[in-house]
């Protein structure tokens, strides 16, 4: 056995009784805060975004849509952070632009919970393939 065997993490489905109980409530914490349909999504195009401390506890409060890296950072902060107010912050078809880099750029505990319920995020990772 190689020492890179010895220090895999393990897989979901191997994982003691706790862990995937914790693992399961950490996804259930993003699961509670997604919007029925991305429909409801009708956040800012453009202009300059405030965030709220809650979201935006440890850096910028302050997201310029006009620039990429700002506009990007923006939404992966949204995601993780956003309690049910991500209607407010997100945009529908701003999010399914932004989604096939930005699905690289969150946890994958998020990516998963917004792929599962919206099958539209997924389709449009595997078209920009």
């Amino acid at each position: 056995m190689g020492s890179s065997s010895q220090h895999r993490a393990p897989a979901p489905r191997e994982l003691p009784g706790a862990d995937a109980e914790d693992l399961a409530l950490y996804r259930e914490k993003f699961r509670l805060r997604l919007p029925e349909s991305l429909d409801e999504l009708q956040g800012p195009t453009h202009g300059v975004v405030e965030l709220p401390l809650h979201m935006a506890w440890s850096g910028m409060t302050s997201y310029d849509l006009g620039k990429p890296r700002q506009r990007m950072g923006l939404y992966r902060t949204v995601l993780h952070e956003g309690l049910r107010d991500l209607p407010h912050y997100l945009n529908r078809d701003l999010l399914l632009q932004l989604w096939p880099v930005l699905r690289t750029l969150v946890g994958r505990t998020v990516r998963t919970v917004w792929e599962d319920d919206f099958p539209q995020l997924a389709s449009r990772t595997r078209a920009a393939a």
